[in-house]
């Protein structure tokens, strides 16, 4: 379901339907280590250039953070519905993540606590893989919407900055 570079090119980490995470020597083309999850990852992000923190969300309302030096995940986040996606600021401070719940959640990764929350009338949620992404500055983050819209907000206001409509009607 997602595939990751893990700090150097030779290594990627991905994220499964099966309840894993795995990681790969590109070079070997062998699976170097496996963690259990225990649910199905929809989506997951290093977040750190060494390659020893994987962040992964799923299926089971949760985001895990992972040290690829121990076994299991510590310091788990529960939200109020499935994690579809998962995107790292680029100073690497803030994770943004879509829900089933027809949110999209901002999390301080230095503390590891919800600091955001984006809700808008209209917006949807519509898929297990709808995918939320920050802008290059990291102002603002864009999602698409289940009738197609995407909808756009600030980060620094938490205000709706633009809806785009008829996504699907673009020539």
């Amino acid at each position: 379901m997602a595939a990751k570079f893990l700090g150097e090119p030779s290594k990627v980490v991905t994220g499964s339907y099966d309840r894993t995470l795995k990681i790969w020597d590109l070079r070997s083309k062998a699976c170097i280590e496996t963690k259990f999850a225990g649910s199905s990852c929809n989506d997951l992000v290093t977040s750190d250039g060494a390659g020893s923190t994987i962040i992964s969300g799923h299926f089971d309302q949760r985001i895990r953070f992972w040290d690829t030096r121990a076994e299991s995940s510590s310091n788990d986040i529960l939200l109020e519905g499935k994690v579809t996606s998962l995107d790292l600021s680029r100073d690497a401070n803030y994770l943004l993540s879509c829900v089933r719940d027809d949110t999209l959640k901002l999390i301080d990764l230095r503390m590891k606590k919800i600091i955001g929350s984006f809700t808008a009338d209209g917006f949807k949620v519509g898929f297990d893989w709808t995918r939320a992404t920050f802008s290059p500055d990291g102002q603002y983050i864009a999602v698409g919407s289940s009738d197609g819209s995407v909808f756009i907000w600030s980060v620094i206001t938490n205000t709706i900055e633009t809806v785009l409509k008829n996504h699907s009607r673009c020539i």
